[in-house]
């Protein structure tokens, strides 16, 4: 009798399409809440750049010679350039990890895998000489 033959019961539909159900709205939060956190990621970008700029040069903006506040900006710069530069490279890669695990674990999981199918049996050449053998 093949799982297509068999007669099911209106309760039995019932409570599995309610699993269903809230396995889908439960994936449906989840996945967003999980881009949510890459969009907090993407916005975070502008606001330490501010930060940087506003912690590098704030002693630059205090001077009041021309000459001296250009010569120290010019000191300023390369270090404002590179901590900002390196910290949002972070984030950059933070991001795309985060997004790379979440297509790969929360997304492909929630879709295609239902878990119905055979067990596992990894390729033993040991198995495959005793079947050939006859001594199974």
């Amino acid at each position: 009798m093949g799982v297509k033959d068999r007669h099911h019961d209106f309760s039995e539909a019932f409570i599995h399409q309610m699993i269903e159900t809230i396995e889908f709205v439960l994936g449906t939060v989840s996945n967003t809440a999980s881009y949510l956190r890459l969009w907090a990621l993407s916005l975070a970008h502008s606001q330490l750049a501010e930060t940087f700029m506003s912690l590098t040069f704030k002693p630059v903006y205090s001077i009041t010679s021309p000459g001296i506040t250009i010569g120290v900006a010019l000191l300023a710069w390369p270090v404002f350039w590179s901590l900002t530069f390196s910290f949002v490279i972070l984030v950059d890669l933070l991001e795309a990890v985060l997004h790379t695990l979440r297509l790969h674990w929360v997304e492909f999981q929630n879709k295609f895998f239902k878990g119905d199918g055979y067990p596992f049996k990894p390729y033993s050449y040991e198995a495959v000489l005793r079947k050939v053998a006859g001594s199974d």
